[in-house]
């Protein structure tokens, strides 16, 4: 039986404006995310999603509610670096991540932090280099990179600390295709090979039909969840709170609607032309 490294429980968020007044942003979350599992959250821009995200390594604090983190409470301030170093976080956009004017000093910045000695350090350094396949890459500038390579980098740097966890919000967002795949592969890879508990908050669906469960949030509520071929079951639900399928899953659903018996709820090419060929 895995065990539960991330627990929400009936959390409550809101936002202040300048006049005061309150903004719901989490509405009674709760949720279990086990040591090993490929989460992936989807929700339009408000619904709640990197609100959520910043709960799981105490970036912000439930109005009410708990947030446990391998059962350490968010809202224990003892417990924040610990908490921090289990859980490490990836934002959207790589050039806020990175601090130094070469790779590995960068990567460095972290294990530095933790007063590690230099041969610790140096060997922290060239297996999160490794890992996300940007080893010859240690001596060149941030800055000459692409954006896809950056964001690898900004991952670097987390991996280099040794998270049990890593929350990604949105790493793909800014990035061309070919990006998106290094930032995707590097993802899986660190998931299936290293044992990191991976959440990724992401608004494409194709990047969802990998993951081990799929929740859809809505007004800083979750809507639904579960496998994504079950999740992505449920395409006039999906549409209904403005979300896309992804394309293959949205092709069954037009054939099905002409009559067309396509079976399965296909996720890829590759079900769908084996579909086809029966």
């Amino acid at each position: 039986m895995k065990k539960p490294v991330i627990e929400v429980r009936d959390v409550y968020f809101n936002y202040a404006s300048q006049e005061g007044e309150l903004t719901a942003a989490l509405n009674g979350v709760s949720l279990t995310v086990y040591e090993g599992e490929f989460v992936v959250i989807i929700g339009h821009n408000g619904s709640g999603k990197s609100t959520l995200a910043k709960h799981f390594n105490a970036l912000l604090q439930p109005a009410s509610g708990e947030v446990l983190i391998k059962g350490m409470n968010t809202k224990d301030e003892d417990k924040l670096w610990n908490i921090r170093q289990t859980a490490g976080m990836v934002f959207q956009n790589p050039d806020n991540q990175l601090v130094a004017t070469i790779v590995e000093e960068d990567v460095a910045f972290g294990p530095e932090n933790l007063a590690l000695p230099p041969e610790k350090i140096r060997q922290r350094v060239d297996q999160a280099l490794l890992a996300v396949n940007m080893s010859e890459h240690a001596k060149s500038a941030p800055h000459y990179l692409s954006g896809g390579q950056k964001q690898r980098i900004a991952i670097a740097g987390v991996i280099a600390m040794r998270p049990e966890i890593i929350i990604l919000d949105e790493p793909t967002a800014m990035l061309d295709p070919s990006g998106r795949k290094e930032v995707m592969d590097t993802i899986h890879y660190l998931n299936k090979h290293e044992g990191i508990t991976i959440v990724h908050i992401t608004h494409f669906m194709e990047e969802a039909i990998s993951a081990d469960r799929v929740i859809v949030m809505e007004e800083g509520r979750i809507v639904l969840e579960g496998p994504p071929r079950e999740v992505f079951s449920h395409v006039t639900l999906l549409k209904q709170i403005g979300l896309d399928v992804p394309q293959i899953v949205e092709l069954a659903y037009e054939l099905n609607k002409e009559g067309w018996s396509i079976p399965g709820n296909p996720l890829n090419i590759e079900e769908m032309v084996n579909i086809l060929c029966r």
